[in-house]
């Protein structure tokens, strides 16, 4: 059974997606946005679902670095390790898809490893928007660019990051 709830973040409407871990976290609009299946049920109590709510408000709040909700993501053995080595990348860094296919012992695969990020299910809680092109460009981000551009001036403390973009 796969239950659901939303969740309004200061970047737009979220979809919360979970069984017995979270399983999604989507934008409005993002790449892969899953269908809401009819047989999938809305729960805000949902323990999973609730405690991702109260995280995610806590991390736009500037009160949460690291997230505890458990995770269940669904993906080929690949894009596992993939979302694993993301989500090493520390609240306020950032790396290159080169060095995040060497952290999925994967490396000189940094494509495949942007293609598996590309598909992060759980936006956020498994930092994909830390992960930058090689030359340290803003490359490629599901939920958008600028939602990419705002999550990374969150956690770097400077605002300011935002209008010099």
């Amino acid at each position: 059974m796969h239950y659901y709830d939303l969740y309004e973040s200061p970047h737009g409407r979220m979809l919360l997606v979970a069984a017995e871990g979270l399983s999604g976290v989507y934008f409005d609009g993002q790449k892969y946005l899953p269908h809401v299946w009819p047989e999938w049920r809305r729960d805000a109590r949902h323990a999973p679902l609730r405690q991702a709510k109260r995280e995610l408000a806590e991390y736009f709040g500037g009160e949460r670095e690291r997230f505890e909700t458990t995770l269940a993501p669904e993906g080929t053995p690949f894009q596992q390790s993939v979302w694993k080595a993301i989500s090493t990348v520390a609240f306020g860094k950032t790396i290159t898809y080169d060095e995040l296919a060497r952290r999925a012992g994967c490396p000189g695969s940094a494509r495949a490893a942007g293609a598996a990020t590309g598909r992060n299910p759980i936006s956020i809680i498994v930092p994909c928007h830390r992960i930058v092109g090689s030359n340290g460009s803003l490359t490629g981000y599901a939920g958008g660019l600028d939602r990419k551009r705002a999550l990374l001036a969150l956690e770097s403390g400077i605002p300011d990051l935002l209008s010099a973009a």
